[in-house]
């Protein structure tokens, strides 16, 4: 069975990478789209983060889900933009193109477009890079690099267990459809929503009893090892640095540069291509 946002294992130039780097590259690159609302540069971002994407060699189908999600959270976002600020590009941009009108107060500006194009390209270039952290980096690794840039060692072993649990919730939740279907119960789109969704309750029912158990059952074996009573630990899954993580950190560092010298030269953080 696939999994949503688990860590999937290829052979690609971003699975060698240690994990610090690919959170540093992270942080640097969000940096970098935040920094700037210039078009030019939000499409370059964009199309290196695809780029990269292919170059892990991870199945499109395997993130669609998510993909599609975010899409849909996008759409609303441009909605509420428009019905709560629905003149705050022609404020940015400095002038006002009505293209044409809907009702009451609300005007389709061309300069409100351009600004919501912009607020969409931001969240776009940042999607590709935010999904190969997560799908290619091994939680234990995750953990590790989380440790090595000054995260407490607790913190950061909670977080890979919550990364791990994604899959295991998943995977449970599949065995106990299964076997509730098996059983009779149809989730099928043959009986009535309202239906569906009480049938669903068979299902989350089991599976949260599934998940204490599973929550006791680690921290039971935690314990039993003596877990957090030393200050440090050492890393089973921990990678040493390379020359190819300090040409990454490098790229992204310049990206930042980048995104500085464009917000000078373009006098704040938006371009206008209206002047």
């Amino acid at each position: 069975m696939s999994t949503m946002l688990g860590y999937i294992k290829a052979e690609s130039p971003i699975h060698h990478l240690t994990g610090a780097t690919k959170l540093i590259c992270l942080l640097l690159y969000s940096v970098a789209v935040m920094l700037t609302y210039d078009t030019r540069v939000l499409l370059g971002l964009l199309i290196f983060g695809l780029a990269c994407f292919k170059a892990s060699k991870i199945p499109f189908k395997d993130v669609a889900f998510v993909v599609y999600f975010i899409l849909a959270f996008l759409m609303l976002n441009n909605i509420a933009i428009f019905i709560f600020s629905p003149y705050e590009g022609c404020a940015i941009y400095g002038q006002k193109t009505v293209l044409f009108h809907l009702i009451g107060p609300y005007s389709v500006t061309l300069e409100q477009l351009f600004y919501m194009l912009n607020v969409t390209l931001k969240y776009f270039a940042v999607i590709p890079i935010a999904l190969l952290f997560i799908l290619a980096t091994h939680p234990s690794e995750f953990a590790a690099s989380l440790n090595r840039i000054g995260v407490s060692y607790r913190l950061s072993y909670s977080v890979a267990i919550a990364l791990r649990y994604i899959p295991d919730i998943q995977r449970d939740y599949q065995e106990i459809s299964f076997a509730q279907q098996a059983r009779g119960l149809d989730l099928s789109k043959n009986e009535k929503p309202l239906k569906r969704i009480k049938n669903m309750s068979s299902i989350l029912l089991p599976l949260v009893f599934t998940s204490l158990e599973r929550i006791e059952t680690i921290s039971r074996a935690m314990e039993l090892r003596s877990f957090g009573m030393e200050k440090k630990r050492t890393w089973y899954s921990a990678k040493s640095f390379k020359m190819q993580d300090y040409l990454a950190i490098g790229f992204m560092l310049l990206l930042v540069v980048l995104s500085l010298c464009v917000m000078k030269i373009n006098g704040g953080r938006f371009y206008n291509p209206f002047i």
